[in-house]
């Protein structure tokens, strides 16, 4: 006789090969509208289930976690960062919680990297300026549309994990000079092939950057990381990229240094107070701003989907999972 299969609810609509498998696999409710799920509904949703698998999008704290139904067990976040969910509730409740880290590394250090080029290079508003008013180019010229040179500049990296390591071995072939602040320093193995510049102080790296990237985790102590006065820190000359968290920057802050002339521009993949925009950075002509688009790949949504499956397939089995989240990791 079969196995029965684990009660699994999804909060948002998956790629359909990964719905498909999860339809096969589990007992699963999938969301097919696609509109967000409230925590009332949740506790509704839940109230048969085993397994919650919610987005990075879906706000799980204690309360929502407190009303989940009876037999929840399983929080298989769809998603790498987990500030989404209150991972020391869950652990109090009994409650699992799995994440898919490792997938999405390649596709957003891509989309840093194209914020990189993108910024300095001014190419959105190129780009903008030939849809919207195209007799206005009337030739190249000597002087026209000018923007700075990325070759041999100083990248500071702000988070040297999988994803940090990964746009500066994509900067370093830009002919960028690697520097990084991180919790730890890298061992030799890493440095060296990148000839990375390691900074304990944040404060000393950011002063003396042409372009900033961010991409450390979003966690209590990383919340407003780049404050007020971090910012001002930064060259006028220099610029911002971040495809981490928004909560990360002081994100008014950063508006009224552009605003200002006291930066010369960002190029944002996240945003504090996501899905507004600060309308601020929405006039400003020197910002990039695309809507949280860094992990947005046909194959990066399928990975996820399948390392969802596996810890669920592998929780249900009574196996650890091999994507569990610790309150400690996940803030």
């Amino acid at each position: 006789m079969p196995a029965r299969k684990p009660r699994v609810v999804v909060t948002r609509k998956l790629p359909d090969i990964v719905e498909t498998r999860m339809r096969e696999l589990f007992d699963t409710k999938l969301n097919l509208d696609d509109n967000p799920i409230s925590g009332p509904e949740l506790a509704i949703a839940t109230k048969d289930a085993e397994v919650l698998v919610p987005t990075v999008t879906d706000r799980i704290d204690a309360a929502v976690i407190n009303g989940l139904g009876p037999d929840l067990k399983l929080i298989a976040n769809f998603g790498t960062g987990t500030d989404n969910i209150d991972v020391g509730a869950a652990k109090e409740r009994g409650i699992t919680v799995t994440n898919t880290p490792g997938v999405l590394t390649e596709d957003t250090a891509d989309m840093t990297m194209a914020l990189i080029l993108a910024v300095p290079r001014r190419l959105t508003e190129g780009a903008r300026l030939l849809k919207e008013n195209p007799k206005s180019w009337t030739g190249w010229s000597p002087t026209w549309m000018l923007g700075n040179r990325i070759f041999g500049k100083r990248l500071g990296i702000v988070g040297m994990g999988r994803i940090g390591q990964a746009v500066a071995r994509r900067a370093r072939a830009f002919g960028l000079q690697i520097h990084y602040h991180n919790r730890n320093r890298l061992n030799a193995a890493i440095e060296e092939p990148l000839e990375a510049t390691y900074w304990e102080s944040l404060d000393q790296m950011l002063a003396r950057m042409d372009i900033v990237s961010v991409n450390c985790p979003h966690t209590p102590a990383t919340y407003h990381l780049l404050s007020a006065r971090r910012l001002a820190l930064m060259r006028s000359d220099a610029f911002l990229v971040n495809t981490s968290r928004g909560e990360v920057i002081d994100e008014t802050a950063l508006a009224q240094l552009l605003e200002a002339g006291e930066l010369a521009g960002a190029g944002l993949d996240v945003f504090e107070h996501e899905p507004a925009v600060n309308p601020y950075l929405l006039k400003s002509s020197n910002t990039v701003l695309i809507p949280h688009m860094g992990s947005a790949t046909i194959e990066g949504r399928i990975d996820m989907g399948e390392k969802v499956i596996i810890n669920i397939k592998a929780f249900s089995d009574g196996h650890a999972p091999p994507d569990r989240v610790l309150p400690a990791m996940g803030g």
